[in-house]
């Protein structure tokens, strides 16, 4: 009973945020066998959360001009994977991945337009929103369709 009254004010002191797995002691003279909790780490992000992340923190950045495929594929951890965006984009299609014209791709797809002769991707938000290069010449988010020739989306494929 102890020990679930420590939790119930853990969980409480916490703003009612659930603490899964963890034991924590009845009270400060637990026997000696059992150690008290010294970490409690958030539940992990999911991976179209972490790559939103990734653009978020980069925003504004101009490092990745020119480099849009790169930069969603380094969002995800990736590099190397597809030498363009309409290489990506073509592969969706190819497999039956690609959703053409679909203006509410779920968070974390792949977002592809046919502006020049290497198309362009960018991630997105969920929320009609997505993370891209080249949105006023840098690395920032807007809403879809923004740039002109919107292909549709898909879920990453590495």
């Amino acid at each position: 009973m102890r020990t679930f009254l420590a939790r119930l004010t853990v969980t409480a002191l916490l703003g009612g945020v659930a603490l899964t797995g963890v034991g924590m002691p009845a009270s400060a003279t637990a026997p000696a066998t059992r150690e008290p909790v010294t970490t409690v780490t958030a539940a992990p992000q999911s991976r179209a959360d972490n790559a939103i992340a990734w653009f978020a923190a980069r925003n504004g950045s101009t490092a990745y001009q020119g480099y849009c495929e790169k930069a969603v594929e380094n969002a995800y951890g990736r590099t190397g994977i597809y030498a363009s965006a309409k290489a990506n984009w073509n592969d969706a299609v190819r497999r039956g991945a690609a959703h053409r014209g679909d203006l509410n791709p779920p968070k974390g797809a792949l977002v592809f337009w046919n502006i020049s002769a290497y198309g362009h991707v960018g991630l997105a938000t969920g929320d009609g929103n997505f993370w891209a290069t080249s949105v006023n010449g840098r690395i920032g988010k807007a809403r879809l369709p923004y740039f002109a020739n919107y292909l549709g989306w898909a879920h990453p494929n590495f």
